[in-house]
């Protein structure tokens, strides 16, 4: 499982900063939407420090990681942080 954060986090965080890519990951990574919101335009925007947390399965641990890392890649928004 990986966390994306957004901007300036853990001390402060970014809001309100629209969020790409989600509609491209695959069905086989669990997507956790944590400080998440819609805006007025229903577009999903960050909302929080801890955006998303992306987990993937694999054969194994390292092609577990392997994918969760390809998934958090297809995810873009401003002042992305990738943690795990």
């Amino acid at each position: 499982t990986l966390v994306l954060a957004s901007g300036g986090y853990p001390e402060s965080a970014s809001k309100g900063d629209q969020i790409f890519g989600l509609d491209e990951l695959s069905e086989e990574v669990e997507v956790t939407h944590a400080g998440t919101a819609r805006d007025q335009g229903g577009s999903i925007v960050t909302a929080g420090g801890r955006v998303l947390n992306l987990t993937a399965a694999g054969a194994d641990i390292a092609e577990a990681r392997l994918r969760a890392y390809s998934a958090a890649e297809s995810v873009r928004f401003d002042g992305r942080q990738i943690r795990n």
